[in-house]
C-alpha cells in the first residue's frame, strides 16, 4: 500500500467533542467512507502556519462520523521551486514533524507543483523519496471505490515551466486501470491541477475574454473526460491547485476544485474562499456526499 508512513502519529491526542454534520445529505445507502481532501497546504515557519495546521488537522480527526484517511492534493510544503537543499530540507522536516505529532490518520498523496524541485534534472525524485511514493501515480482500493491519485504536474514542451497534463505512458497507465477495474466499483480520482474547473472564469477587469493557462487547468482536458464518458463508474475527481472551491459536473462526473488549507497562503482568504478541507462521505452504492469545512 502506498501510504505515507512518515505521517503516522507518534504519541497521544486529545479531540475536541464534534457536533454532528446536519448538513451531509443522508442518501439512504450504505456508508463506505469518510475521507477529508486537504491541498495545498503551503506549509512554511511563518504566519503561524504551523499552528494552524494542527488546528486543521485536529478539526479533522474531531469529525463523526469519524474520517478514514486524508487525501493529500499537493502543495504540501511552501515552495521548492528556487530554494536551496537546506530550505527544502527544513520545508519537509517541518510537515512530517506537525503530522507525526497531530493526526493518526493514513495519508495518500499527489504531487503538486511547489513540491518539486524544477531546478534539479530528476525533478520529481526528490519529493518521491520525501512522500515515499514509488511512482507519481499509483490506486488503491478502500471500502468498495478504488482511488486513482494522478501526477498532473508536467514541464511545458519548451521544458521552461509546468503544465498540467497527464502525458502519453501515464494516460495509457489510466485507460488500463479503468479497464480493469470492476464496473460496478465506483471511483474518485485525485490530481492536484484540475481537470476541469470553473475558476479560472473568476478574474477581475475581463470585458470579453478569458485566458487560461495550462499552468491552471488539465491541457488534455477533453481526452480524459472522454475517457471517463466510457466509465459511468468513474464518480468523483478532486483537485486543488487554485486555492478557490468550486464544482462542477459534467457528464455525470463531478469535479470538485476545493480551497486550500492555507487560504491566501497563510494570509488570509483567497478571494472568497476561506481556509478549508473538503469532507466527503462515500456510499457503497457510487453516491456521496460532500461540503467544503472552514476549520478556524
Amino acid at each position: 500500500m502506498l501510504r505515507r508512513t512518515l505521517f503516522k502519529r507518534m504519541g497521544g491526542l486529545l479531540l475536541a467533542p464534534a457536533l454532528p454534520l446536519s448538513s451531509m445529505a443522508d442518501t439512504g445507502a450504505k456508508p463506505a467512507l469518510r475521507i477529508a481532501h486537504l491541498t495545498d497546504i503551503h506549509l512554511k515557519d511563518k504566519f503561524d502556519a504551523p499552528l494552524h495546521l494542527r488546528d486543521c488537522l485536529h478539526h479533522v480527526q474531531s469529525r463523526q462520523p469519524a474520517v478514514d484517511f486524508i487525501l493529500n492534493g499537493g502543495d504540501l510544503v511552501f515552495d521548492m521551486n528556487k530554494e536551496d537543499l537546506a530550505t527544502n530540507e527544513a520545508q519537509w522536516k517541518l510537515v512530517k514533524s506537525v503530522f507525526r505529532s497531530e493526526s493518526n490518520l493514513p495519508v495518500y498523496s499527489v504531487l503538486g507543483n511547489h513540491d518539486i524541485w524544477w531546478k534539479e534534472k530528476n525533478e520529481k525524485a526528490y519529493a518521491l523519496h520525501q512522500l515515499e511514493l514509488a511512482k507519481p501515480y499509483y490506486s488503491f482500493v478502500k471500502g468498495g471505490w478504488k482511488f486513482i491519485c494522478l501526477d498532473s504536474v508536467h514541464l511545458d514542451i519548451d521544458n521552461t515551466w509546468y503544465i498540467g497534463k497527464l502525458g502519453e505512458e501515464q494516460f495509457h497507465w489510466l485507460e488500463n486501470e479503468l479497464s480493469n477495474t470492476d464496473r460496478n466499483m465506483p471511483v474518485c480520482v485525485l490530481s492536484h491541477i484540475p481537470i476541469l474547473t470553473a475558476t479560472l472564469m473568476i478574474e477581475d477587469n475581463i470585458v470579453n475574454k478569458w485566458t487560461m493557462l495550462g499552468g491552471d487547468m488539465h491541457t488534455d482536458t477533453a481526452a480524459i473526460i472522454s475517457l471517463f464518458y466510457k466509465h459511468p463508474n468513474v464518480k468523483l475527481c478532486l483537485s486543488g491547485h487554485i486555492h478557490l472551491r468550486d464544482k462542477v459536473v459534467y457528464n455525470n462526473v463531478t469535479y470538485i476544485c476545493n480551497g486550500a488549507v492555507s487560504g491566501a497562503w497563510w494570509e488570509g482568504n483567497r478571494r472568497e474562499t476561506a481556509p478549508g478541507y473538503g469532507l466527503i462521505d462515500l456510499y457503497a452504492d457510487g453516491t456521496f456526499a460532500e461540503q467544503y469545512v472552514n476549520y478556524k
